[in-house]
């Protein structure tokens, strides 16, 4: 039983992982202005495309991060 508790918890990290990075970038993307890039009254693909683009570059970082996390706690098995 104890495998898969630790697989829920890898997983329940992953998933929280990505929620946080995802919301970061989302927070972060606020400070540019990609309304000039649009058209005039079209906020709902301007929302979209915010949404979009966070959910890409968060699970990237997100990504990034699990694995250096991964990848670091299995340095011990180097030596």
């Amino acid at each position: 039983m104890e495998i898969y508790e630790a697989i829920g918890q890898e997983a329940l990290i992953g998933i929280l992982s990505h929620i946080f990075f995802i919301a970061i970038t989302f927070y972060a993307l606020q400070a540019f202005i990609l309304e000039k890039i649009f058209k005039k009254n079209k906020v709902f693909q301007i929302q979209l495309i915010y949404i979009l683009i966070s959910i890409a570059i968060g699970s990237a970082v997100s990504n990034f991060f699990l694995q250096i996390s991964n990848w670091s706690g299995k340095l011990p098995y180097l030596f």
